[in-house]
């Protein structure tokens, strides 16, 4: 056998193994015989670099290179699914598939809700050529660079040749063999859709490894999935075991009508369709049954080895799916339970205090840690000093936590007959754990600040990481842990300081640096194109968002305006309040706060509209409240929502007696629909409105 033969026959042998370990959970050899083909395959490949193939199972290590992820447009939109917590609802829902369908008989698909990040994968000739994130629904991120990592995703599908089994009796495929088997091959082009998630193993050896290294932990396998599948490095999403489960095929040649005979039939292929738990998805015909299901996983799950937060309910054939549609946001034929929530009983050992990059002041009660919801819990937020009162908790107190929507740590409740006799309660702090500042309580709010925020270490090294955040100026060459390095060496003192960095400054001296730090430095200076408004953002003023930026920014037109500009001025600004418009004055009455913006000014960042925004705004919309709904063809949601802006109208969520129109894309949600018409409200097309804004 000669070279090229071999590693064709090591890619195909390492191939069905990582499929055998991964998704099978059936290895048959161990991990070292595993290594030693895969080394075999790489020494082999760097001698035949003309054989290069993309989806080798040698690419799977990811590289050390930075990336930059691309949007994909989705060839089918991701529409999210409707949610309810409760058995009426999905009566109701059942109720109302049987009513869509005139009593026509249906099936319907349970199956586990995964709590991960929804991907969508593309396959061309039995090969994967492009794996995509939700996004917004309508294009997503290009993260297939860091999916190819991920061991239990196909790269090169197996035939199929004996996985798919038919009971003739019943017509559908079965998770086991009986007696005949049907093979079944995949289409030539199609997509496929599912959850990448993190492992509780995964993510408690990730967390592990941060805790050892004085690094923030990730609150949850969701947030460190995210967070991995996002990161700039393939080798650093190959190292943190991220896992996939895929739930919906898509093509216009899928072979069944069935959705579920075609995740059996896509199982045959090599996908991961159920966590090793073959019960965790079932094909049902009452109600009844549906409750089974979901009574049957709601204590089940704790023993599944992800994260899971609720069931998927889907009616099963394809055809019956197109015929029920969809709203403007989710598939009439779907719906999601999810879980209530767990609740565990734990002791209030102490309460501590975070100061967060606008000064406030959030209480943490540290608990003794117990098991909840997969994870062991030992923190929970406290909100503030009146949520505090209103459980009059004492030290030493026994609480009862839950996780919101499975993800975050809250006390919900005080067992008061546990309470000791000598507890004492929980006094909220008057100074800032930080800096020692006396902390401040506006009228009218909740929360306490600290006022020190040019002196306040938290605070400062908060604005900073604001203003690197996507949103903001989108320097993601750094993070918050580059940040909190920078602040500790002395490099950074204030957002200004970033761009007085030098390469040098970055590596001091250590040569193994200097690539990264020169992404760095090109990410900082490519930043001084990032628009005004976002300008306006990433300065940190407190109250100020995203929007609110938007709108100063677009009616102030440049940074000295709005710096000079008046409470009354500040106020005639539609979506600026009183306290929003006291904030702005206060930030821009600040000596050091002056400094920066000047120093920021200098250094070339946007201090106005561009010509090109300053050309493009109109009065066509003026005085004209709408409403978007819909999917688009020509643009983004988003971006409609600046034209608007742009042309002097106001984006507004709901339909009322004041709405002007109503921007309607495909899908328009038949209740907004139903009260548009109720109202008299004008329903506008995206091509009547582009010709309304370009004439």
């Amino acid at each position: 056998m000669d070279e090229k033969q071999r590693i064709m026959q090591l890619r195909r042998e390492l191939h069905e193994h990582n499929h055998r370990y991964y998704v099978l959970n059936q290895p048959t050899i161990s991990d070292q015989d595993f290594d030693f083909l895969m080394k075999e395959l790489q020494e082999l490949e760097a001698r035949h670099p003309e054989l290069y193939d993309p989806n080798s199972p040698s690419q799977r290590v990811g590289s050390d290179l930075n990336q930059e992820f691309r949007q994909v447009k989705h060839q089918r939109p991701m529409l999210s699914l409707s949610n309810t917590y409760n058995e009426q609802d999905v009566r109701e829902w059942f109720e109302s598939v049987k009513k869509g369908l005139g009593g026509e008989p249906f099936e319907v698909c349970c199956e586990m809700k995964y709590d991960g990040l929804s991907i969508s994968l593309i396959y061309e000739n039995g090969q994967l050529v492009q794996a995509v994130t939700r996004g917004d629904g309508v294009q997503g991120d290009d993260v297939t660079a860091n999916v190819k990592t991920i061991r239990s995703i196909p790269l090169v599908l197996k035939p199929a040749l004996s996985s798919l089994y038919i009971n003739k009796e019943k017509a559908q495929p079965q998770l086991f063999p009986d007696e005949e088997e049907e093979n079944v091959g995949f289409p030539a082009s199609f997509e496929i859709r599912g959850e990448v998630l993190m492992p509780w193993k995964s993510f408690e050896r990730l967390n592990a490894e941060r805790e050892a290294a004085e690094e923030p932990l990730f609150a949850n396998p969701r947030n460190a999935a995210s967070g991995t599948l996002k990161s700039q490095k393939s080798e650093v999403v190959a190292q943190r075991g991220l896992d996939a489960y895929l739930y919906y095929l898509l093509g216009d040649k899928v072979p069944f009508d069935g959705h579920y005979e075609n995740l059996m039939a896509a199982r045959s292929w090599g996908f991961q369709i159920v966590p090793k738990a073959d019960n965790s998805i079932r094909k049902v015909s009452t109600v009844d049954e549906i409750f089974d299901f979901i009574n049957y996983w709601d204590m089940e799950r704790k023993n599944l080895p992800v994260a899971t937060d609720g069931i998927v309910l889907k009616v099963n054939s394809q055809r019956q799916q197109r015929a029920l549609g969809f709203t403007a946001k989710s598939p009439r034929w779907a719906i999601a339970y999810k879980f209530k929530a767990e609740r565990a009983c734990t002791k209030l050992l102490d309460v501590t205090y975070q100061v967060g990059r606008t000064g406030a002041v959030t209480p943490v009660a540290n608990m003794e840690p117990v098991q909840l919801a997969g994870t062991t819990v030992k923190r929970a937020t406290l909100n503030n000093e009146d949520f505090i009162k209103s459980f009059d908790l004492h030290l030493g107190d026994y609480v009862y936590v839950e996780k919101g929507g499975e993800i975050i740590p809250k006390i919900v409740g005080v067992d008061i007959d546990q309470r000791p006799i000598v507890a004492q309660p929980v006094r909220f702090i008057e100074r800032c754990p930080e800096c020692g500042m006396p902390l401040v309580r506006i009228d009218g709010e909740a929360v306490h600040y600290c006022p020190n925020d040019a002196g306040c270490p938290p605070q400062i090294k908060g604005r900073i990481e604001h203003f690197i955040s996507r949103k903001a100026m989108n320097i993601m060459s750094l993070g918050p842990e580059t940040v909190d390095e920078y602040w500790s060496r002395g490099l950074i003192h204030n957002v200004a300081d970033l761009y007085d960095l030098t390469v040098m400054q970055i590596t001091g001296g250590n040569k193994s640096r200097r690539l990264s730090a020169e992404n760095v430095i090109k990410g900082i200076e490519a930043s001084k194109q990032v628009p005004f408004e976002r300008v306006v953002f990433a300065l940190g003023i407190r109250f100020v968002g995203e929007t609110s930026a938007r709108l100063l920014a677009r009616h102030f037109k440049n940074i000295d305006a709005l710096m000079s500009a008046t409470m009354e001025e500040l106020q005639e600004v539609e979506g600026i309040g009183e306290v929003m418009a006291r904030s702005v004055m206060s930030f821009f009455q600040n000596e050091k706060n002056l400094a920066i913006v000047e120093r920021l000014r200098q250094y070339g960042l946007q201090m106005s509209l561009s010509e090109e925004q300053m050309t493009a705004a109109s009065d066509r919309l003026a005085g004209k409240s709408i409403v978007i709904s819909g999917v688009f063809e020509h643009h983004s949601r988003d971006e409609y929502k600046q034209i608007i802006e742009q042309n002097g109208g106001k984006n507004v969520g709901s339909i009322s007696g004041k709405t002007s129109f109503i921007l309607a894309g495909d899908n328009m949600g038949p209740s907004k629909l139903q009260k548009a018409e109720k109202l008299g409200i004008p329903i506008v097309s995206e091509e009547e409105f582009l010709k309304m804004i370009l004439s």
